[in-house]
């Protein structure tokens, strides 16, 4: 029996970091298919290009650039925003073809002329500004925290019986310098979305899903963040007006087993970025 798709109006997704270890891809496919948005946002970070390499590409990365590309195929508007971690896409920057379109931010036009400002946050990170190579490095480290973190929780619930645990989670949440980082972000958004008159702010690059208003000195806004599909799982959906956080529960998980998977074609990784470069030239030029 299939289930019904939820009808959304816009989902944004952010540091899906495909081609790495840590990425949730077919659990972000399961996702995918189980929403009907007529808009995409796929807020940056999407295609790790700093990490990737041509020897990680599993089928399930590849069904969620399938996936995606045939929702253009169907219309549904798709804005990829750059990110740090895909910042090589920002020379295509106003790139347009059919629904699809490459862009650094972009503001929203919502119901009751109310307006989100979206963009994927990495503006805000000093360290990206002034020591790339230590957020490149830092990334490396984070990667393998992640590999380090699956084989622990393998070795929890299969020999031990006991729950899964989040060793990121715990130092973001126990080092103030991450747990600083984090409110100083979100205070700097949502200050600028402010000072813009703008009602929203939607991020992503700090991994950290959240919806909530933060004041200031001189007014209000709601700040939301899409989290990441590393750890979090986690996208933001909009609806009639209203704003939700969606979080990939175990409920999804035992759906997501009993349904029978699909076969990628044999196009490779390396095959698809010269298919899209070639027709991102070809366009530009």
């Amino acid at each position: 029996m299939i289930k019904e798709k939820r009808q959304v109006d816009l989902i944004v997704i952010s540091d899906v970091h495909l081609g790495t270890y840590g990425c949730r891809a077919k659990e972000l496919l399961h996702y995918l298919k189980s929403v009907k948005p007529k808009t995409i946002i796929l807020n940056g970070d999407i295609i790790d290009i700093w990490q990737f390499s041509k020897n990680y590409w599993p089928k399930s990365h590849m069904k969620v650039i399938k996936y995606l590309m045939n929702c253009l195929s169907k219309g549904i508007k798709v804005y990829y925003i750059t990110g740090n971690h895909d910042e090589m896409l920002r020379k295509f920057e106003g790139f347009k073809m059919g629904s699809f379109q490459i862009v650094n931010k972009v503001v929203f036009e919502l119901e009751n002329n109310e307006k989100a400002w979206i963009f994927h946050g990495d503006v805000f990170d000093v360290t990206m500004q002034h020591s790339k190579w230590l957020a490149k490095m830092g990334a490396i480290g984070y990667d393998s925290l992640i590999i380090i973190n699956s084989i622990a929780n393998w070795v929890s619930e299969k020999v031990f019986n006991k729950g899964k645990m989040s060793f990121s989670k715990k130092i973001k949440n126990s080092v103030k310098g991450a747990v600083k980082f984090i409110n100083d972000f979100e205070r700097t958004a949502a200050d600028i979305g402010i000072s813009n008159q703008y009602q929203y702010v939607v991020c992503g690059h700090i991994h950290h899903p959240e919806i909530r208003r933060i004041e200031q000195e001189h007014g209000s806004i709601m700040y939301l963040n899409s989290g990441d599909w590393i750890e979090n799982l986690s996208a933001l959906e909009y609806h009639q007006g209203k704003w939700s956080l969606f979080r990939f529960s175990e409920q999804e998980r035992t759906a997501m087993l009993n349904v029978p998977e699909d076969e990628a074609d044999e196009m490779n990784i390396r095959q698809l970025f010269n298919q899209m470069l070639a027709e991102f030239n070809l366009r530009s030029s």
